[in-house]
């Protein structure tokens, strides 16, 4: 359990720990979910100076919206708000509260149209129906990974300098929506496969002004447009043989939705999907400051040690 939870013997989350181990007779994997999804709330209402017995359905309510900002689809938010209604049921049943906050919230509309998050064996699928005995091969391995290990949007892909890349220190700087820009970690394998898109790269004639960007079309020598991205990864989902609906930023909402589920705090999903300012000159002092690739490199799946 994370720090942020009071794990005091007679506190409402240990008590409840017991419950389900106890009287609903849960396995240790579903306990430790259910208690996840309570912590991810609670972390949520500490940020925002709410006490766990004092919050409404409105603290609820935009504790959802905030999955909803951070791309988590609807049926994980489904799924945490179903332990959430146990826990406060719980509570309510064990007399900690009078009043259910939960009663009256209503589930994410699921709908009945294919889920748009990849499994992680799904997205290593699409990168391995890519043939690299193509000339843009490689190229595009290094962008779905781009895509997935960062969770890129795909304007923010297309915009990538190598002037934007830290690959010695492991992050990227990207420049996202309103010229806003965050620093993002980049895995071992997504390093990888750029650097073999490199030696791809330095063959091409790059049209003047253009020479600092980072995926380039072989055909135009300039930089791949949003289109381009769209089409091409349609092409390989089809190639996979995967019948969801994919579109580049399933990739975004596939890199959230894994770090959530692999236990990764909101606060961070929420910076590296983010909207912070950082100057050029405060990049090395902020690498050295923060502590957002480590919950990176131990929360998403590219990161694990096999």
């Amino acid at each position: 359990m994370a720090k942020d939870i009071d794990i005091n013997a007679k506190s409402p989350v240990m008590r409840y720990r017991v419950y389900l181990k106890l009287e609903k007779s849960l396995q240790p994997n579903t306990v430790e979910a259910y208690l996840g999804d309570v912590e991810k709330l609670c972390i949520f209402l500490k940020d925002n100076g709410v006490e766990l017995l004092a919050a409404t359905i409105d603290d609820l309510a935009a504790f959802l919206a905030s999955l909803t900002d951070i791309g988590i689809h609807a049926r994980s938010r489904a799924r945490i708000l179903s332990s959430l209604r146990s826990f406060y049921g719980f509570l309510k049943l064990d007399g900690f509260i009078d009043k259910d906050p939960t009663e009256l919230l209503e589930s994410p509309k699921i709908g009945m149209h294919l889920p748009d998050v990849l499994t992680l064996h799904e997205i290593d699928d699409v990168i391995n129906a890519i043939a690299l005995s193509k000339k843009e091969g490689q190229r595009n391995r290094a962008m779905i990974e781009m895509l997935y290990s960062c969770g890129l949007r795909v304007s923010e892909l297309c915009a990538l300098k190598m002037s934007d890349l830290y690959l010695q220190e492991q992050f990227i700087r990207v420049t996202g929506k309103g010229d806003k820009q965050r620093l993002v970690p980049i895995s071992s394998r997504a390093i990888a496969e750029l650097e073999a898109y490199f030696t791809d790269r330095n063959r091409i004639p790059i049209k003047p002004g253009y020479e600092d960007y980072v995926f380039i079309s072989e055909r135009l020598k300039k930089p791949l447009s949003r289109i381009m991205v769209f089409h091409f990864i349609k092409q390989l989902v089809l190639d996979a043989g995967i019948k969801k609906n994919v579109s580049p930023h399933t990739f975004r909402h596939s890199f959230a939705t894994h770090l959530l589920e692999g236990g990764a705090g909101l606060r961070v999903i929420q910076a590296m999907l983010g909207h912070e300012s950082i100057a050029t000159t405060e990049i090395y002092a902020h690498i050295d400051s923060t502590r957002l690739r480590e919950e990176i490199i131990e929360h998403h799946p590219r990161n694990r040690k096999m």
